[in-house]
């Protein structure tokens, strides 16, 4: 943070002091909208850029800022002093409200219901009977009502406006709120198995975003003296935010700040110059901008910079590290309570009954084990047991708590981990923020939080590799990232999915002697796993799983020789092999 903040304070002197240097009142006019819109891009980054739910509607929040502004103070004479910071008030009202609702949509959906808003209000303030609000002159008081003779005074407040959204950035970037936004943009799914809230993130970013937007709204209002629908909720308001955010790089603090940079004056410079000969240049400007990007930098100029500064190449996988083979002396567990229960779980889809009555118990630091042929339910029970999927009927029970009914984040808070038979890691996150992100569950400072991701990274033997890219690992370092992201968030059952699946011989022994490890810890573990020539040797006890339902459990030598477990999953050969 500290290493971010003299950039952009030096920057922002710069720009005050290009503009002290500025006299022409045409070119004055240019460099304030740039700080402007610079904000105003900012803000669609902090919900956009970092969650990467695409908003084409953050004119309404720039509109209801602008028009607030100017409504006070034509009913109430209130100076814009107050009025811009009440107008950040209103925007983050209508951000809340407009949140509410519509983040039950993904996609393009969301992106279409966001366009919906700033169009709404345009017709809505027309209707009204607001065309052209134009804010009255002050011959008494100007500078109480932001009326300067020198008109630098604007570029010097824009350029405050923008390194505040800067450094607001920033210090969003670097923290759970930042690193919750990402892990949410990467995968959703497993944001929320971490224990990541991702709806109460999402209304928190968009409630900040509209908060930005609207004052930057209010302060074009102050600028130009005059609103309008059309220029302040129109559909171009929203694509600039976007476009400059895109253009310089979404998700990073000076993307938006260079696309401000290049593309504002270029669009206004042009539309002074051929407006009358090409109607609608500033959109044939912007429209260019995306096409460029898309073809030359898909992910923005700062994006492009970086890969070229780390020399254009992909990161090398790392080197592997393998987990100490020392072998944990375990506790018996047949005597020992049951802290997880599931009583009667079904679940169908559509015609199709994927779970049906499933009833199992889990000891405190037994290693289930969960077996059956592909289409068995197994991956449903999982997703019933940590809160993806609602069951049917029947009940899930943590230590004697019912806790049916309860989201991913709530169960993983209340102890209850799980890994994905597909690994799911942040991609483009550091192992360390990867697991950060779970840490952040229990710890209450960045300190804690990241000495316990660090610990957990230890243990599972990526230590070594803590600021490395999740995209350059190996398939069973991506598995011991899952294990270490859920082991961050201290729980107390662990749901592993297929971990071994795709790993060498050597590399599934290791795994073993690590899941050993956790549970000669106190974990209870429940694994779902193929591999049974190791899985007969890592688990106290197996349920199979036949068609959604229970068809036998108990310990391995027992399970294994069962001859409707023979025939239903392990098949003739299995027979042979352990005759």
């Amino acid at each position: 943070m500290r290493r971010e903040i003299l950039p952009i304070l030096v920057f922002g002197l710069l720009y005050a002091g290009l503009a002290a240097l500025v006299t022409h009142s045409y070119y004055q006019l240019i460099l304030t909208v740039v700080p402007i819109w610079a904000a105003m891009g900012l803000a669609w980054n902090v919900l956009s850029g970092y969650s990467g739910f695409v908003s084409f509607g953050h004119a309404a929040f720039f509109g209801l800022g602008a028009y607030f502004v100017a409504l006070t103070q034509i009913a109430w004479n209130l100076t814009p002093w107050f009025g811009i910071p009440a107008a950040g008030l209103v925007g983050a009202l209508a951000g809340l409200i407009v949140g509410i609702p519509t983040f039950r949509l993904r996609g393009h959906y969301f992106a279409l219901a966001m366009l919906a808003y700033p169009l709404a209000l345009m017709y809505v303030f027309e209707w009204l009977g607001y065309q052209e609000l134009a804010l009255p002159m002050q011959r008494d008081a100007p500078l109480a009502y932001m009326q300067f003779d020198d008109h630098r005074a604007y570029t010097w407040l824009a350029t405050g406006l923008m390194v505040f959204a800067m450094l607001l950035t920033a210090r969003i970037e670097r923290s759970r709120f930042g690193l919750s936004l990402i892990a949410i943009k990467e995968d959703e799914a497993a944001a929320e198995a971490a224990g990541v809230h991702a709806r109460r993130w999402k209304l928190r970013a968009i409630t900040l975003s509209g908060a930005l937007a609207g004052i930057a709204g209010g302060l074009y209002a102050v600028v130009l003296l005059v609103v309008t629908p059309p220029a302040v909720f129109g559909m171009l308001v929203s694509a600039q935010a976007l476009i400059v955010a895109m253009f310089g790089g979404v998700a990073t603090i000076w993307g938006p700040v260079i696309g401000a940079l290049v593309l504002v004056p270029l669009s206004e410079i042009l539309h002074a110059q051929l407006a009358d000969k090409i109607p609608g240049i500033q959109g044939v400007v912007y429209g260019l901008a995306i096409i460029a990007v898309i073809l030359v930098a898909p992910e923005g100029v700062v994006w492009k910079w970086r890969a070229r500064r780390r020399g254009g190449a992909e990161e090398k996988p790392v080197e592997d590290r393998s987990i100490p083979s020392s072998e944990p002396v375990r506790p018996d567990t047949r005597q020992a309570p049951v802290i997880f229960e599931a009583r009667d779980l079904s679940k169908s889809f559509g015609g199709l009954q994927a779970v049906r009555s499933v009833s199992l118990q889990v000891r405190q630091g037994e290693i289930l084990g969960v077996i059956g042929p592909n289409g068995a339910g197994k991956t449903t029970l999982f997703n019933l047991l940590n809160g993806f999927v609602a069951p049917d009927a029947g009940s899930i029970l943590l230590e004697g708590r019912d806790v049916t009914g309860s989201s991913p984040p709530q169960l993983c808070a209340a102890g209850i981990g799980r890994t994905f038979q597909v690994a799911r890691p942040f991609r483009r996150m550091s192992l360390l923020d990867n697991v950060i992100v779970a840490a952040w569950l229990h710890e209450r400072s960045e300190a804690s939080a990241r000495a316990l991701a660090l610990e957990a990274l230890v243990l599972v033997g990526l230590g070594a590799y803590v600021r490395r890219t999740a995209g350059a690992l190996s398939n069973k370092q991506l598995r011991l990232l899952e294990i270490a992201r859920a082991l961050a968030a201290r729980p107390r059952i662990l749901l592993l999915d297929e971990t071994m699946a795709g790993l060498t011989a050597t590399e599934v022994e290791e795994l073993m002697t690590l899941v050993r490890t956790l549970a000669a810890r106190g974990l209870t573990i429940v694994i779902i796993e193929h591999t049974m020539q190791a899985m007969v040797r890592l688990v106290d006890r197996f349920v199979v799983l036949d068609g959604g339902a229970v068809l036998t459990e108990g310990e391995p030598a027992r399970v294994t020789r069962d001859p409707a477990v023979i025939d239903a999953y392990l098949g003739r050969r299995w027979r042979l092999a352990n005759a």
